[in-house]
């Protein structure tokens, strides 16, 4: 049977993408070559800094932080508490402080980037139909072809593994701050403007405020993706706990992947419950 698309030549994607990937890093090596050395250099500090501290002291201070920002209620605590002994009882403290440097490096580009975005979006339509788009290509894309980028761009190590959770787990603050300032009542915009509110006046005293909520939801939604990247990210290099759930599975050993799987659970849930405790504290 005739199918006239066979006779349709192939569109040569690949090669083009080949062709601007070899011109960045052809002739932004230098600027890459910076950022790889020097971020590496900055979060190497950041994990010597949080090792060098007494692991009691550390999760003293998180249980103690969980107990005030949950109001004073003992169930998160008792967890972080526990949770926090058993990591450090299974000889994975060390890996826990990695982990910890790349989601909060890529949680903070990601907010630095995203909140100014989203009140981009929130402020003209035409940039919002233009960053909607690219923030669907975002989200939907699988999380391992952003390892491709990341490591033609920097290599392998802890550098490109937040490039590529930054990708990764970038959307939702800039989703959800475009909501939240969408949603300010407009009679409460319009009071503002009455009295003469410049527009940066109106921005930070009663639209970001208004948003507060919200915008704290995509934050807490862009930590928890920026650490479900951990593992994916311990394929081209970055250290944590990924990378032993990674090492156990290229070795086949149950019991140490389950032993990491595990403290990968327990680290997300004390992240996950307050962040969105601390939300909630500052709502009321």
């Amino acid at each position: 049977m005739y199918n006239f698309l066979d006779n349709i030549p192939a569109i040569p994607l690949a090669p083009w993408v080949e062709s601007a990937m070899d011109w960045l890093t052809s002739n932004f090596s230098v600027f890459f070559d910076s950022i790889q050395k020097n971020g590496k250099l900055l979060m190497n500090q950041v994990t010597d800094l949080l090792v060098s501290i007494p692991a009691i002291v550390l999760i003293l201070l998180v249980v103690i932080f969980a107990f005030f920002v949950t109001g004073k209620k003992f169930g998160l605590a008792t967890f972080s508490l526990l949770g926090l002994l058993f990591i450090y009882n299974q000889g994975l403290w060390t890996h826990l402080m990695e982990t910890t440097t790349l989601v909060l490096f890529s949680s903070i580009i990601s907010i630095i980037i995203g909140i100014p975005l989203g009140i981009l979006m929130s402020k003209s339509t035409i940039a919002e139909n233009i960053i909607k788009p690219i923030l669907d290509f975002m989200q939907t894309m699988p999380g391992f072809v952003y390892l491709i980028p990341a490591v033609a761009f920097f290599g392998i190590g802890i550098v490109p593994g937040v490039f590529a959770s930054v990708i990764f787990a970038l959307p939702p603050t800039v989703r959800m701050t475009n909501l939240g300032i969408r949603q300010v009542p407009k009679e409460l915009v319009e009071a503002a403007d009455s009295y003469g509110s410049t527009a940066s006046q109106k921005l930070f005293k009663v639209e970001i405020p208004l948003a507060k909520s919200t915008i704290m939801a995509g934050i807490n939604q862009t930590v928890m993706l920026s650490l479900s990247m951990v593992v994916i990210a311990s394929m081209i290099g970055a250290p944590g706990l990924g990378r032993e759930v990674l090492t156990a599975l290229q070795r086949t050993q149950v019991g140490n992947g389950f032993v990491a799987g595990l403290s990968l659970v327990i680290f997300a849930i004390i992240i996950d419950r307050l962040t969105q405790s601390f939300n909630k504290k500052k709502a009321v």
